[in-house]
């Protein structure tokens, strides 16, 4: 069935060929008197031209040698003959037969070229696509390392604490007591396990918070919340983690409500708010600010710790991303953070700190 294809398309071609140049002799019959042999001439040669081009070299050869006889037999013999009496006549068929011969390699070549470049360019974009699913999953795979590695520090720290605290009470308790403990002490111990256990409880908060934005759950703008009452439901969330700084609230007077959740808001300001404890120094000053901006309020967290590197500044935004890698956790604070503001119509942006020290952070939540 190939055979037959390759010899009817190449049957066709000669045929087109043949039957285009009796066609052109037909037309320019009727004209002869009132043009010249040169004409008529160029007239072939272009068709000869665009056979080449188009068909290739043989049917352009083919339709040199028609065009020969025609434009001798009907337009320059004053006798019709298919002799060609003038040698000079020739210099026309070599014109056609030359014609043919050049544009149908030059065509032949520019297919060729064209089928490498097409078969190069296939080449190269199947490279870059196995370039492209290998680097995909080199970074899947130090994802993978990372969330690893993250996860298991901010499991294995606060168990190993609660282990430890556990196993201290259990020892000072019973019949074989190996430690000695008073009152103080089982509180002290009992105090380790409440704080590790909320360190990972607000771990898997963290976690199931960011599955819930990324599923596109997170609350709409359709409730007001008061920024006041989250600040205050934030710091005192905190006050467990910051007993070593010192926090400044400032806020507007008869601050506006914004079309946000409450509870939401409150979540965006204890992960800023988190984040400055953990990224500054004990005994520095963590400063929350709440403003009216631009029709909107502005809640800013202002901290005295190293600062975040311009360059890092958008993709701490990012998940598993943080600017401190000696800094214990996940990157995940920033990376919620920024999802449950653009949920609520907002936007958050990072800039230097208050005297060219440590990181501010701006929160802009649209006004009810």
């Amino acid at each position: 069935m190939k055979f037959d294809t390759f010899t009817s398309g190449r049957l066709f071609r000669y045929g087109l060929s043949i039957a285009t140049i009796l066609a052109a002799t037909v037309i320019l019959m009727p004209f002869s008197g009132q043009i010249n042999s040169t004409t008529v001439a160029l007239t072939f040669l272009l068709i000869i031209l665009c056979f080449a081009t188009f068909l290739g070299r043989n049917p352009a050869l083919l339709a040199s040698f028609i065009a020969m006889l025609c434009f001798n037999y009907f337009f320059l013999q004053p006798v019709r003959t298919w002799f060609i009496a003038d040698p000079q006549n020739l210099v026309a068929w070599a014109s056609f037969t030359i014609t043919a011969i050049v544009a149908g390699e030059m065509s032949a070549y520019a297919r060729r070229r064209a089928r490498e470049a097409e078969r190069l360019y296939i080449e190269l974009q199947e490279a870059f696509e196995k370039a492209a699913s290998a680097e995909a999953m080199r970074r899947s795979e130090k994802l993978k390392s990372s969330l690893l590695d993250a996860v298991t520090h901010d499991l294995r720290t606060p168990l190993t604490s609660i282990k430890a605290a556990v196993t201290t009470l259990l020892d000072s308790e019973g019949g074989h007591r190996t430690i000695e403990l008073d009152s103080s002490g089982r509180t002290e111990f009992l105090e380790i396990i409440d704080e590790e256990t909320d360190r990972l409880n607000r771990f898997i908060e963290g976690m199931v918070e960011l599955a819930r934005i990324e599923a596109g759950s997170a609350d709409g703008i359709s409730t007001v919340a008061n920024v006041e009452v989250a600040i205050a439901s934030a710091i005192e969330r905190a006050r467990s983690i910051a007993s070593g700084h010192i926090t400044n609230v400032l806020t507007d007077s008869e601050l506006p409500l914004v079309r946000a959740d409450e509870r939401a808001v409150a979540e965006v300001i204890y992960n800023l708010y988190e984040n400055a404890v953990k990224y500054s120094p004990v005994g520095s000053v963590i400063t929350v600010e709440a403003r009216r901006e631009d029709g909107k309020v502005a809640v800013l967290v202002n901290d005295e710790g190293k600062g975040i590197p311009p360059e890092m500044r958008e993709r701490v935004f990012e998940k598993f991303v943080r600017a401190d890698k000696a800094t214990s956790g996940m990157g995940l604070g920033l990376a919620i953070v920024r999802g449950i503001v653009e949920a609520h119509g907002g936007s958050v942006e990072i800039d230097g700190g208050d005297r060219g020290k440590g990181t501010k952070i701006i929160v802009k939540f649209l006004t009810a």
